[in-house]
């Protein structure tokens, strides 16, 4: 079966994958999307009152992310925290009413259906990280970037933020070398209890190292 070779750029330096997404990945992405379109709108349009009921400013939240081959691009959430310099770390006193309750149930996170329709991201692959964290991975994690990244995940479903970075790479690693339209369905059927348990929901470990924005030992 033919697999598609990221592009190998400069933020991910020395890339090299044998698997790329599976044929009929992307068919089963715009799927997902097209059965799911209607009750997310209806969804997103009370989670949009919520925010411009409880606090100032943007309905949506815009930040860069490192997706596929190390390609930046932008990814689309409900805005949850007030708006002005918020720490990449999330400061719980500055999320707001509503945000705690969309970040809760993953609600902030429905925007990027768009980038699923955009194909920046898969309904299903490892979480978007920022570019900081990249530059902070070995050789061998450096092959979470052979795929788009994902709604949900493998990581997800098994923990979420409860776990290390490290323990979310080596579960992304995994996803990708079996990865199949079904793992991706078990995963896609799993994630709703996930969501719905809360567990996993909290912020990381301020002290991994590969959670924190300043350099590592610092």
């Amino acid at each position: 079966m033919a697999n598609t070779q990221p592009e190998v750029t400069q933020g991910s330096p020395g890339l090299l994958c044998d698997r790329g997404p599976y044929r009929g990945q992307r068919l089963l992405d715009l799927v997902v999307v097209a059965l799911v379109a209607v009750p997310v709108v209806s969804v997103g349009l009370v989670c949009a009152l919520a925010i411009k009921a409880t606090s100032r400013g943007p309905v949506f939240f815009r930040q860069q992310r490192v997706g596929m081959g190390g390609k930046s691009f932008e990814v689309v959430k409900f805005r949850t925290m007030l708006v002005g310099d918020n720490p990449l770390i999330p400061d719980a006193s500055r999320i707001t009413l509503a945000g705690r309750f969309l970040r809760r149930l993953s609600l902030d996170e429905l925007p990027q259906l768009l980038n699923v329709v955009y194909g920046d991201m898969s309904v299903v692959g490892p979480r978007p990280t920022l570019a900081y964290q990249v530059e902070r991975y070995d050789q061998r994690q450096l092959g979470r970037l052979c795929v788009r990244p994902g709604l949900t995940g493998l990581a997800q479903v098994r923990g979420r933020n409860t776990l290390s970075w490290a323990q979310r790479i080596n579960f992304d690693l995994e996803y990708i070398q079996t990865r199949s339209v079904w793992l991706d369905l078990r995963i896609i059927a799993a994630t709703p209890r996930q969501l719905l348990g809360g567990s996993g929901v909290e912020g990381h470990d301020p002290h991994d190292p590969l959670t924190r924005p300043d350099e590592p030992g610092c």
